[in-house]
C-alpha cells in the first residue's frame, strides 16, 4: 500500500514575497524618518524640564534655547513655550507638529506635546 501525498504548494509565492518584501521596505522607510523626529521629541522634553528651573519667563526660555542649541532642536524653540506655574513649581509646557513627505501630495504629520516633570 502506498501513500498518497499531497502534491499543492505550501508558503509563498513570488508575487507575494515581492508584496510582503515592498510592504516591510516602505514600512522601514517609514520608520528611520520618524526615529530622529522621536530623538528630538525626548530632546524637548528633557530641555523643558532643565528649563523649568528657571525663576522668571525669561531665564526660562534663555535656559531652553541654550539647551535647544547643545541638543540641535529645531522644531520648537523658548518663544514657543508654554510657561506656568502650579503652586511654587514652574510647568514648562510645548505642543509642535513635524511633516514627512511620502510621496507625491502625501504627507505623515505628526504632533508632538509635553509638559516638564
Amino acid at each position: 500500500m502506498s501513500m498518497h501525498s499531497r502534491s499543492g504548494q505550501r508558503g509563498l509565492s513570488f508575487l507575494g514575497l515581492l508584496f510582503i518584501g515592498g510592504l516591510l521596505a516602505v514600512v522601514a522607510v517609514v520608520a528611520l524618518q520618524v526615529t530622529p523626529t522621536v530623538m528630538e521629541f525626548k530632546a524637548v522634553g528633557e530641555a523643558a524640564n532643565k528649563a523649568s528651573a528657571g525663576k522668571s519667563v525669561a531665564e526660562v526660555r534663555a535656559i531652553f534655547d541654550k539647551m535647544a542649541q547643545v541638543n540641535d532642536i529645531k522644531s520648537v524653540s523658548g518663544k514657543d513655550l508654554d510657561i506656568t506655574k502650579q503652586g511654587d513649581r514652574v510647568v514648562v509646557g510645548f505642543e509642535y507638529e513635524r511633516e514627512i513627505h511620502l510621496a507625491g501630495p502625501a504627507y505623515l504629520t505628526l504632533k508632538y506635546s509635553g509638559t516638564s516633570q
